[in-house]
């Protein structure tokens, strides 16, 4: 077929009747298909369900004889510590490890900064109107945060290395009220790409007006390459230290996309004084962390090479799925002229963009079919995709039979919805 831009009035309404049709059979069918979020499936929960059962009524001490029965322990377990410090190329002691949610620990130390300042400083709400920076498109729970707290977000745009960083680097130096920029170095989501070594050294070498700007480092998908090719990030640790910011970032990890989703474990990591100023700022907030589950953890992967080998075993049931869309979109809209998408070597997601003012209407089509993607904008502050464009296709969580579906669906929307924009040109 040949690019829908080149064909003529009666072409492409004749191929507008066909496609209706198509996407009336498909709704006649009365499926719901799921691809909203970026969940795992039911097959990658499965891996983890021996952890249920790997401690016995006496194995309930941490390996610095910690009773995980009890109080304390605020910082984590040194077994579990020692695990996230390992994969992340860092020391135990710039390592703090917690519960299930790594999105309550972002959002805490915003909380915490906002009203409390950084490091006890200044409080943000006390200086004016705060500011963040955010790459889009980009992870719309960081969005909620900012919406939360009236933090007023700067979109940035993404390249195929990460943001903008002639942008960002122009901004933060010239606005003091800038405090922060999101960033997914690692699989990005929803773009699924992987920040550049230079992309994260002008990161760490950042001037910022503001004294207490901060990077949050959300790293959530550090683990979770489909092949044996690793996509490595540089330290940004490291590098904040070479680049005199050492207290500059603050790292975000999560087990929840490893073991189960609701009953994880997740870590911050910081400097060795970030780590020790927030120690002291946990006494006031918890008696301790759910000591068993990081047990229960720690026993399961044993350690960081347990943690790899074992997303491996992640990485066979997603492998199929995304080279599925991948194929799928390639084939059905590959030389239409009427999309882009990417293809990521890991992560959970792909970004797809139709033409402009197009994906709000594709998501409507596939609704009514009963295919529930993420909603159009999503994946920009305060869902306002300018251009829209942008739809976000998570594919982890339905079996490889439903996402074939989906899929199909979905190519008949995005065809359709290009019909009747460039038919309008007539």
């Amino acid at each position: 077929m040949k690019p829908f831009a080149q064909m003529t009035k009666d072409e492409l309404s004749a191929l507008k009747n066909g496609l209706e049709s198509q996407l009336k059979s498909h709704k006649e069918k009365g499926k719901k298909l799921n691809m909203t979020r970026g969940v795992p499936s039911v097959e990658q929960l499965d891996l983890c369900n021996e952890m249920l059962s790997c401690l016995t009524s006496d194995d309930y001490k941490a390996v610095n004889g910690t009773d995980c029965r009890n109080y304390g322990g605020l910082d984590g377990i040194p077994e579990l510590k020692k695990i996230f410090a390992e994969l992340l190329d860092l020391s135990e002691d710039e390592v703090i490890v917690a519960g299930n949610s790594s999105l309550a620990l972002m959002f805490d130390n915003v909380a915490v900064n906002m009203s409390h300042g950084v490091r006890d400083g200044t409080p943000w709400h006390s200086q004016g109107k705060v500011k963040f920076l955010c790459p889009t498109p980009g992870y719309d729970r960081h969005f909620t945060i900012c919406n939360y707290f009236h933090i007023e977000m700067i979109p940035i745009e993404m390249g195929f290395d990460g943001p903008d960083m002639d942008t960002v680097e122009e901004m933060v130096a010239s606005d003091p009220m800038i405090k922060g920029i999101w960033c997914v170095p690692k699989f990005s989501n929803p773009t699924g790409i992987v920040y550049s070594e230079n992309t994260v050294k002008r990161l760490a070498n950042l001037k910022p007006a503001a004294n207490d700007f901060r990077i949050y480092w959300d790293n959530a998908y550090a683990f979770h390459d489909l092949s044996d090719s690793i996509s490595a990030i540089a330290n940004i640790i490291r590098l904040c230290e070479e680049a005199g910011n050492p207290n500059m970032v603050y790292i975000f990890v999560s087990f929840s996309k490893v073991s189960f989703a609701g009953a994880s474990v997740t870590c911050m990591a910081s400097s060795k004084s970030n780590c020790e100023h927030i120690r002291k700022r946990l006494s006031a907030q918890t008696i301790g962390p759910d000591k068993l589950n990081q047990l229960r953890h720690a026993r399961f992967f044993k350690d960081a090479a347990g943690v790899k080998a074992h997303m491996k075993k992640h990485a066979a049931i997603l492998k199929p799925k995304f080279e599925l869309v991948n194929n799928t979109l390639q084939n059905e809209l590959g030389g239409l002229d009427i999309a882009r998408w990417t293809n990521p070597q890991g992560g959970y997601f792909i970004s797809f963009d139709s033409l402009e003012g197009c994906a709000k209407r594709i998501v409507a089509l596939c609704a009514d079919a009963g295919v529930a993607l993420t909603p159009a904008g999503a994946t920009y502050p305060h869902g306002n995709d300018p251009q829209d464009k942008n739809i976000r296709i998570a594919p982890t969580c339905p079996p490889l039979g439903e996402l074939k579906e989906a899929l199909e669906i979905f190519c008949i929307a995005v065809k359709l919805a290009s019909v009747e924009k460039l038919i309008t040109r007539f």
